[in-house]
């Protein structure tokens, strides 16, 4: 930049030259910004095209939670929190895998705070944890909530486990929803008809914009007596509970703890600290390491800071929203599983 100095009169006019440092600054600035931009962008495509590769593909990392440090014996949190609902479904399976395959894990506990959620992911942990029962003793630790599908999977630890609760557990809530909604009257209201080309009757069933035909209802309640009584003996496998009390007790209707208590669904009201003792006694453990799991975060969380759950585009919420689903759940329901706390 030239800048002109003006002198006193008879005096000879001098042009001085600025260096041009500031210039060069902001243009090597904008140029490492450019450059950063650039990279961040081809990092962030490329780990979009390769999620799998960049996904949680190690396994659960254990972690200290109590109990005595240098001990070799181990009893293991297996947590569930929330909904059941993928992700967390396949994280949990990991850590009840690791729990299995590690020696000196002697016992586990299954610690449970969910209202429930989809009838497969359900049934998977459950599955699981029979795998797991089987070999080593395991007990049920019951939160805020245990319900619907959160009792569902405390089945799992056997029909030798103890399950507690703590003196404000929910539980119960044995049964099986389909969310549904039925917009048929606003379409109507709006003159919006929904008239789709399909090759069966019930290929389009159930339409939230239209009401069910005797037939659809003859055939989902078909799915929905299937889902319950799967769910009724695997409680009478492994609770001593005969078929018709068991029968009193699946109206979908929460239990407190006492009442737990009272009916059979629960063994003893207690804290996760009585649970461990109680375990330490099952083992015969004057010492025992009690561990929690805990999924390591991917390259790509690492890099970015977000997590892998990502928030799906409104049309295929939309998409998602319209698929029926089973679900052992605690609720009026909701198309769209809610979600969990990471784990």
């Amino acid at each position: 930049m030239t800048k002109t100095i003006e002198l006193p009169e008879g005096t000879q006019r001098v042009v001085l030259e600025q260096p041009r440092a500031g210039k060069k600054r902001r243009w090597l600035f904008w140029l490492v910004v450019g450059a950063l931009a650039v990279s961040l962008g081809y990092n962030a495509r490329l780990s979009w095209l390769n999620q799998s590769y960049f996904g949680n593909t190690t396994p659960p990392t254990e972690q200290f939670h109590s109990g005595e440090v240098g001990a070799t014996d181990r009893i293991a949190l297996l947590q569930i929190s929330g909904t059941i609902s993928p992700p967390f479904t396949n994280r949990l399976l990991k850590q009840i895998e690791k729990a299995r395959e590690d020696d000196n894990v002697k016992g586990a506990i299954l610690v449970v705070d969910s209202p429930g959620g989809l009838v497969a992911d359900s049934h998977q942990i459950y599955h699981e944890l029979q795998k797991l029962s089987a070999d080593k003793p395991v007990f049920v630790s019951m939160k805020r909530i245990a319900a619907s599908g959160g009792y569902y999977i405390a089945m799992g630890a056997g029909p030798n486990a103890k399950l507690f609760c703590e003196p404000t557990t929910w539980t119960g809530s044995i049964g099986v929803i389909i969310p549904r909604y039925n917009v048929s009257q606003i379409s109507k209201q709006y003159g919006v008809a929904f008239e789709p080309m399909k090759t069966g009757e019930f290929k389009d069933s159930p339409s939230p914009f239209r009401d069910l035909t005797d037939s659809e209802k003859q055939l989902w309640d078909t799915i929905l007596e299937d889902a319950f009584e799967r769910f009724l003996m695997v409680i009478e496998k492994n609770r001593n509970l005969d078929r018709p009390q068991l029968e009193k007790l699946a109206t979908g209707q929460i239990f407190t703890a006492n009442q737990s208590l009272q009916n059979g669904l629960v063994d003893e009201i207690g804290y996760l600290d009585d649970v461990v003792a109680a375990m330490k006694t099952k083992l015969d453990l004057k010492q025992a390491r009690v561990v929690s799991y805990y999924a390591p975060p991917s390259l790509l969380e690492q890099v970015t800071g977000f997590s892998q759950v990502k928030t799906p585009d409104p049309m295929s919420t939309l998409l998602d929203a319209s698929v029926p689903k089973a679900m052992y759940l605690c609720s009026w329901g909701s198309a769209v599983p809610l979600n969990s706390r990471d784990q």
